[in-house]
């Protein structure tokens, strides 16, 4: 008996062992992978019983000495998958009409892995294909995300000492925002507590990043307006009802209340990620709601168009793309080559808006403060068509910080083209616009965004 004990207790601890997979064939991809992926857990917490789920790409270019990256998507509950297939990973899918059969992979000849390594992680707990072995687990909060990302890392370094000296870059977008320059923050404080393995942090990327709720909220009036959506007299009148407060609204003021229905009108046959593309059905709530009340954001996803529509919506749809990821993520073979737990959840969902979760960073502005006072690099980047997170709320928190312009508002272009604009500021803050882009830019520029990408990393002027 105690022999069937001890061998169960080893079965156990086996199964929640931090596991590698190199993975060589995907199924929808015709041959052997033309780069080096490898997917995995690592467990978080004391007890391990948070297992997070990763995918990582080499670096195309010189893996030994190129840039490592921790990517974090948005959400909070946005699969890593979905940054890898959609936005800056080596493949996607091929849009074509659906026929029965396993989506079909391409190579995107813009990924940001032909110039670094990236780390695509999913996380907070329940994200993607990550995990909690109880219910008590699978609670999580902004402070706690971080922490759980400070540790996945260091033992993520452990398992691959090959990289402990490349210069690493944490990175992400939208929601992300919030919880990564505190990552940033807790790595820096790892460093000088001399915790083992020290990372050689550089600096930070975030795009259309949600930051703070009084910038970023009171931005989406002023952008409606500049973008034409708005009459000048409602926007005059919303500035006078309203006192330019769109956030915190006192509920007895009926005019700003009236004024900010009027709004809401005008705005809800819009896409908000990117507001020249058709909305395709599907239902959007106003994005002025993130920021009336962030902690609802659950309840209320304030992008709920990533979610499937029970129609199935048409090949002319940006969002038929992202139908292909959950036919395809789903696929036994597809899980069987990730290396796929069975303890992960039964149905994958590129973005988890039921996930028992507290929002308790408010803002991170000071965050940023105290890493451009300790010299770390950043680049900060918008998409310029995104009404969630409008660039207007960006460039005003930055602003705030008070911090010196080295080179001026500027465009940065590629291939002969004004891609966006440009500014660069004394704390080591490069902060850029891409024309045309949503809320996740590189998803609608590729090409600028990689070019864009590849001229920071590499130190080049945009």
């Amino acid at each position: 008996m105690v022999r069937f004990w001890l061998s169960a207790l080893l079965i156990l601890l086996l199964q929640f062992a931090d596991s590698y997979t190199t993975v060589k064939y995907l199924p929808g991809f015709e041959g052997p992978l033309p780069f080096q992926l490898e997917t995995g857990y690592i467990g978080v917490d004391k007890s391990e019983d948070v297992q997070l789920f990763y995918y990582f790409v080499k670096s195309q270019r010189n893996p030994k000495k190129d840039p490592l990256l921790l990517w974090l998507t948005g959400g909070p509950g946005c699969s890593a998958l979905s940054a890898l297939l959609y936005e800056i990973g080596p493949i996607s899918f091929e849009v074509v009409e659906y026929n029965g059969s396993l989506p079909k992979l391409i190579l995107n000849p813009h990924t940001w892995t032909q110039v670094a390594s990236i780390i695509f992680i999913d996380i907070p707990v329940g994200t993607g294909f990550s995990y909690a072995t109880n219910s008590f687990a699978s609670l999580s909060t902004d402070l706690l995300q971080v922490q759980q990302a400070y540790q996945f890392f260091t033992k993520w370094l452990r398992g691959h000492p090959e990289f402990v000296t490349n210069p690493v870059y944490i990175a992400g977008d939208s929601y992300s925002g919030i919880t990564l320059p505190a990552i940033v923050h807790r790595i820096i404080k790892g460093n000088e507590q001399r915790m083992e393995p020290l990372i050689n942090l550089k600096g930070y990327i975030i795009g259309n990043p949600v930051t703070d709720i009084n910038f970023d909220g009171n931005a989406q009036i002023p952008f409606a307006h500049g973008m034409g959506l708005i009459s000048d007299e409602l926007y005059q009148s919303l500035k006078i009802t309203c006192e330019e407060d769109y956030v915190n609204i006192d509920p007895t003021n009926a005019k700003c209340l009236k004024d900010m229905q009027e709004f809401n009108k005008c705005i809800s046959g819009l896409q908000p990620a990117q507001i020249l593309e058709p909305i395709c059905g599907f239902a959007s709530p106003k994005p002025f709601q993130i920021f009336h009340n962030r902690r609802s954001l659950i309840q209320n996803p304030f992008l709920k168009l990533l979610e499937i529509d029970p129609s199935f919506p048409t090949i002319g749809c940006r969002i038929y793309g992202y139908v292909l990821s959950y036919i395809w993520a789903d696929d036994k073979s597809v899980r069987h080559a990730l290396g796929i737990r069975e303890q992960s959840r039964k149905q994958w969902l590129r973005c988890n808006y039921g996930l028992p979760y507290m929002f308790d960073i408010p803002s991170s502005i000071k965050y940023h403060a105290y890493l451009g006072n300790k010299g770390y690099r950043s680049l900060i980047y918008s998409g310029d068509h995104d009404i969630v997170v409008p660039f207007l709320g960006t460039q005003g928190w930055i602003r705030s910080l008070n911090y010196s312009i080295l080179d001026d508002w500027r465009p940065w272009v590629v291939e002969g083209q004004i891609a966006g604009y440009t500014r660069s500021y004394s704390n080591r803050m490069t902060f850029a616009t891409v024309k045309g882009g949503g809320h996740t830019a590189p998803e609608y520029k590729p090409r600028e965004c990689f070019a864009m990408f590849k001229r920071w990393i590499d130190q080049d002027p945009l």
